[in-house]
């Protein structure tokens, strides 16, 4: 995809989550390929960022809105 001023090349979330669900979460998450990439954005409050291309939004928001639930997802406000 070719980056352009009009529109980003990604776009992320910003979640919170227990520390216990954070491993399997990352295995579920990988397990689409090249739905989304999951970072630690700060480890003292378990914040992990979600990186997903544009065209992917939806998928990756019914994902969460799925998930959410077994594994006390919040989004955080960015």
């Amino acid at each position: 995809m070719k980056e352009s001023a009009d529109q980003p090349s990604f776009q992320s979330v910003l979640l919170a989550m227990p520390p216990a669900g954070i491993a399997r979460f990352k295995a579920i998450i990988e397990s689409y390929d090249n739905l989304a990439t999951l970072r630690t954005e700060d480890p003292r409050h378990h914040y992990l960022r979600l990186y997903f291309d544009p065209a992917s939004a939806a998928g990756v928001n019914a994902l969460l809105d799925s998930l959410s639930a077994a594994f006390s997802i919040r989004r955080i406000a960015p």
